[in-house]
């Protein structure tokens, strides 16, 4: 099996790469077809540099905006000026050659009916992709699963109603909250995600909970390493995303 998987992953780059030459002179609405089959076949998934570079060629003609909506996790809480998640997020974009404004929408204590709230004054610099990254201080509260629920439900739809492409970061719920609210609350994540057919992340804080070299001294925001693991984890799935924004 191991020798018929390499022919296949190689006939793939093949295709790939003759893809690529075909991008490079076709007109801009037939570059669609061909972004739209990379984020397809490799969402989820690390990107192969030859798809990387037809999506920056497609993002050069006009700098993307992504916005990032969320509580404290995304706003930066205790840690130094520049080094939030967006921050970060964007200069590893910036290094691997994407050129995107990123808009910091993080507050701080925010919950997913505070963001729901601020979402139109948040959408005020028209972005083109964003990521949600809202319910950990629901969970903190002990709100009801259903109502975070409607809540992320209604972002995610008026993002799309405005064509703006979504990358839904999930959250989960500590056990000692007791195991059927934990249940409950952990679902809603992937429900919404099949519901709006959004490009998914399950646990933003994956790698980094109760790891205490990566959370500051509260144990439950992510220090700078915490930060740079997170961005470095997700960041296939934003640059899925950003092909999205591409098509």
């Amino acid at each position: 099996m191991g020798a018929w998987d390499d022919k296949v992953k190689g006939i793939g780059l093949m295709l790939l790469e003759f893809c690529y030459h075909v991008f490079t002179v076709v007109q801009p609405r037939c570059r669609r077809v061909f972004l739209g089959l990379i984020t397809i076949v490799f969402s989820g998934a690390a990107i192969p540099p030859i798809a990387e570079q037809m999506i920056k060629s497609s993002l050069a003609a006009q700098r993307p905006v992504l916005m990032i909506l969320g509580d404290s996790l995304v706003a930066g809480h205790g840690l130094p000026q520049g080094e939030a998640f967006p921050d970060i997020l964007g200069q590893m974009l910036q290094n691997d050659g994407f050129d995107v404004r990123i808009i910091n929408a993080g507050v701080s204590g925010d919950t997913t009916a505070g963001g729901l709230e601020r979402l139109d004054w948040s959408l005020a610099d028209n972005p083109d992709a964003a990521i949600l990254v809202l319910g950990g201080n629901d969970l903190l509260r002990g709100l009801d699963p259903s109502a975070s629920y409607a809540n992320l439900d209604k972002i995610i739809e008026r993002l799309k109603a405005r064509n703006i492409s979504v990358l839904l970061a999930g959250m989960r719920a500590p056990r000692n909250l007791g195991v059927d609210y934990a249940n409950e609350f952990d679902a809603i994540y992937q429900r919404l995600a099949d519901r709006h057919d959004v490009l998914f992340y399950p646990f933003f804080l994956d790698g980094v909970a109760l790891q205490p070299m990566m959370n500051l001294a509260d144990g439950m925001h992510p220090n700078q390493a915490g930060i740079s693991h997170i961005a470095l984890k997700i960041l296939p799935q934003v640059k899925a995303l950003l092909a999205r924004t591409a098509q």
